[in-house]
């Protein structure tokens, strides 16, 4: 669970460790080698949608909004109900819910294997199960859910890819299920990076992620 001013007094509190958490999770990245099986460019402009789950979803959000092609990022919540798509019922771990990101993007600027990777590199830490630095349980978990078979047969390539390179040194954990349905979240969680820059949660978790993004793939950033 992510409590607030609680957390952010114990992140002051252990300062060190606290940015050495961060650090591991995303501001010391390494970029990844291209996705072997992925789509081309499309050859015109489109919109076509991606969900991502790795964490608390600001620093995804946040990213993926900094992706040139990205046409929207937006907060939210996936695999579980619209009865329980709400953040209180969500954070207690009893949902099915996972935090989650929808990228609406143009294929023809970014492909999905470029999200992949992003996702994979400097979004999140895609070894952690069911948590995501100082953020634990199973709405923390680390998912890609994929909107047709496409993605699914990508994703999968993917992670065999990234396994039998061994670039991490423990399995990844990542989850690739279908996408039944996304539930945007409340508004105060929207664009919360950028709301919220001086925050020790957004300073200490999520801004060198940005940061990951701009130095290891500057011709993706924007």
């Amino acid at each position: 669970m992510r409590t607030h001013l609680p957390h952010f007094l114990a992140i002051l509190a252990i300062l060190p460790v606290a940015l050495a958490i961060a650090c591991g999770n995303a501001g010391a990245a390494v970029p990844l080698p291209d996705p072997e099986e992925h789509a081309p460019l499309a050859l015109a402009p489109a919109r076509d949608t991606a969900v991502f789950a790795g964490g608390c979803f600001w620093g995804i959000e946040a990213v993926f909004e900094h992706v040139k092609g990205v046409v929207s990022s937006v907060s939210g919540y996936s695999g579980g109900n619209a009865a329980t798509a709400n953040y209180e019922t969500v954070s207690s771990g009893s949902t099915g819910h996972a935090e989650s990101v929808q990228v609406i993007y143009d294929p023809s600027v970014v492909t999905y294997g470029q999200l992949l990777k992003v996702f994979f590199s400097v979004a999140h830490n895609p070894t952690e199960l069911d948590r995501q630095g100082p953020d634990w349980g199973t709405q923390y978990r680390s998912a890609i859910f994929y909107a047709n078979a496409a993605q699914e047969k990508e994703a999968k390539a993917y992670i065999a890819q990234l396994t039998k390179a061994k670039v991490f040194p423990a399995p990844i954990v990542t989850q690739v299920v279908p996408l039944k349905a996304f539930y945007p979240a409340e508004a105060y969680h929207q664009d919360y990076l950028e709301k919220h820059p001086t925050q020790p949660y957004i300073v200490y978790n999520d801004i060198p992620k940005v940061e990951a993004l701009k130095a290891n793939y500057p011709e993706l950033y924007k």
